[in-house]
């Protein structure tokens, strides 16, 4: 893939970030002391200030980067994921190693990624089970297993796989969860538009779609990426990945997939969307 942000690319999206940082950072300052979520926004704030440079920054070295932040935020994904969903440590490694190992390959040899792959993924996830000769468990444990390993490491390819689109896709699921916040905020207390999108997440409204949707295009244009159907698979990754990961934890009776990230709670409460945007975009982009 070469050199993933390149010339005009790079600096448009060094700038949009920075820019993007520089209004938060001020905004979240001059917030009042009365305002309820102030600290909250702050922790935010300063987690995205440290955030975006991590993601930025290996992206930007190329290919060899973007399997090094693929393979990093996999491991540690997995390992939240298999706490939530009761994984054995058998099932843990076979996840952690798909983690680097998938996107290793879409780094090194893109052309394994096909049918006979995602057959290797379904015995590996049923594996530990079987061999265990799990007779109580071993259907579910398989299951969840073949789950993780689709949506965490083999969504995470994309990073790899998408080249230069994978940073936009990035930054336009940041700056969509912005957009939905801002307009649940305005849009979603009363009328149509303040209707749940689902009981799995409550909190989530269809003026935060609106608000997402018109975040997600305004980013992909000024990274001049800008598609109606890329658009349409960040649009979706911001909407339906929220809710997948609210089904994983209330399944899971946990309010966070983690408490070290503040103002986030686990690393996968903060890339839910990321997740099925990097593959739906794929799908797009291929298409």
């Amino acid at each position: 893939m070469g050199a993933v942000l390149a010339g005009e690319a790079a600096g448009r999206a060094v700038w949009l970030v920075s820019g993007a940082l520089g209004v938060g950072g001020i905004a979240v300052a001059a917030l009042p002391s009365r305002v309820r979520m102030r600290a909250e926004l702050r922790r935010r704030w300063r987690t995205w200030a440290i955030a975006a440079p991590v993601f930025l920054g290996p992206l930007v070295l190329g290919a060899g980067g973007a399997f090094a932040l693929a393979a990093a935020l996999g491991v540690i994904a997995v390992g939240e994921y298999a706490w939530m969903a009761g994984l054995r440590t058998a099932d843990r490694a076979v996840l952690t190693a798909g983690a680097v190992v998938l996107p290793g390959l879409a780094w090194l040899a893109p052309g394994a990624l096909d049918a006979r792959a995602a057959g290797l993924l379904l015995l590996a996830a049923a594996l530990p089970a079987l061999l265990s000769g799990d007779q109580t468990a071993g259907f579910s444990r398989a299951a969840r297993s073949a789950f993780g390993l689709l949506w965490i490491p083999v969504s995470l390819t994309g990073l790899v796989t998408l080249g230069e689109t994978a940073v936009a896709v990035g930054l336009a699921v940041a700056l969509g969860d912005v957009g939905a916040w801002c307009g649940g905020t305005a849009l979603g207390r009363r009328g149509p538009l303040a209707r749940p999108l689902s009981p799995l997440s409550p909190n989530k409204t269809w003026a935060g779609v609106a608000g997402a949707a018109v975040a997600t295009g305004a980013v992909l244009l000024a990274l001049g990426v800008h598609s109606p159907q890329l658009w349409a698979a960040v649009l979706a990754g911001c909407v339906l990945g929220d809710l997948l990961e609210s089904m994983v934890k209330r399944e899971a009776g946990v309010k966070d997939a983690g408490s070290w990230l503040p103002g986030f709670g686990g690393l996968l409460d903060r890339i839910d969307s990321l997740l099925p945007a990097l593959l739906l975009a794929t799908v797009a982009v291929g298409a």
